[in-house]
């Protein structure tokens, strides 16, 4: 590209990247019937730390910008009626609709490349090194662009996977509530779905600031104080009940240690049991609880 274009007095530069990830389904009905529930757990489930980690950003207090998440109605000529949802970081975002009834779609659009920080061999100080510099427009970071939205369609589809069809997690929602032996042969306590705590820990290790990098022990434990999760006063018995919660996590397999560091990562076993438990604990059972009440006295 450089050798092509090099020779001419221009710089070509790139206003506005768009690039997508579609899945495409047998039939309309399918995607008909699946569409609203993907949206509402969009609209549900997914705030500014779950975005940014989407868009491979970490929200931090020094993060000066807007946030905005929407539901539009699409009405374009030539195309179905339908919904789109759009997650705004800035002059970027990330959308997601149908397309042609049986496509769904998920969309990066890129406007402000220096939001986004890529290894690329700079000059420092007369040096060439290698470290983390804002993307800029010119084309040559064209397939920058194309990393970076792959990774960020990816992760936003990898969080709405359970959406699709939970019952083969949930179904396997008794590995998690059966008693099991780590590696070291000690007996594990099992998971229950149903309880606010576990329901927090899940919420927790699952939060999209976590997407990029993982976790470590203080992180996870500084993201259930956000939530609310009640813990030890002294900070020493916070961080070894989260020692022993991480374990048990590790044991059920539903996180794992990065090599050579102190962090985790969810797995994608994790990713599948625990959204089908938070989608039990905070969907279907107050459904199936309030269709199965009795009649109140008169």
């Amino acid at each position: 590209m450089g050798e092509l274009l090099g020779p001419m007095q221009y710089y070509w530069a790139t206003a506005q990247a768009e690039y997508s990830t579609d899945v495409l389904f047998k039939s309309r009905a399918v995607l008909a019937e699946l569409m609203p529930r993907l949206i509402g757990h969009s609209l549900r489930s997914f705030g500014a730390n779950d975005v940014m980690g989407f868009l491979g950003r970490k929200l931090t207090r020094h993060f000066e910008g807007e946030m905005v998440t929407d539901l539009s109605e699409m009405e374009l000529k030539g195309r179905l009626p339908g919904q789109r949802v759009k997650h705004r970081m800035k002059a970027n975002w990330i959308k997601m609709y149908d397309k042609t009834g049986c496509l769904l779609r998920v969309e990066t659009v890129i406007n402000q490349p220096e939001e986004f920080r890529v290894r690329r061999r700079v000059r420092r100080n007369g040096k060439r090194v290698t470290c983390w510099v804002p993307m800029r427009k010119g084309v040559a970071w064209l397939f920058r662009y194309r990393d970076v939205s792959i990774r960020s369609n990816q992760r936003y589809l990898n969080a709405l996977a359970e959406v699709a069809d939970p019952s083969t997690a949930v179904r396997q929602l008794d590995f998690l509530t059966t008693r099991r032996l780590s590696s070291s042969g000690r007996s594990v306590r099992p998971f229950n779905p149903l309880p606010q705590g576990d329901r927090d820990l899940f919420r927790a290790v699952l939060a999209g600031e976590h997407f990029i990098h993982g976790f470590s022990n203080r992180e996870l434990r500084e993201k259930l104080q956000r939530l609310g999760a009640s813990q030890p006063p002294d900070p020493h018995r916070q961080a070894a009940r989260m020692s022993r919660l991480l374990a048990r996590l590790h044991a059920y397999r539903l996180v794992a240690k990065v090599p050579r560091s102190r962090r985790w990562r969810v797995t994608s076993n994790g990713y599948r049991l625990m959204t089908a438990a938070i989608h039990l604990r905070d969907e279907r059972f107050p459904h199936l609880h309030a269709t199965s009440a009795p009649p109140e006295a008169a």
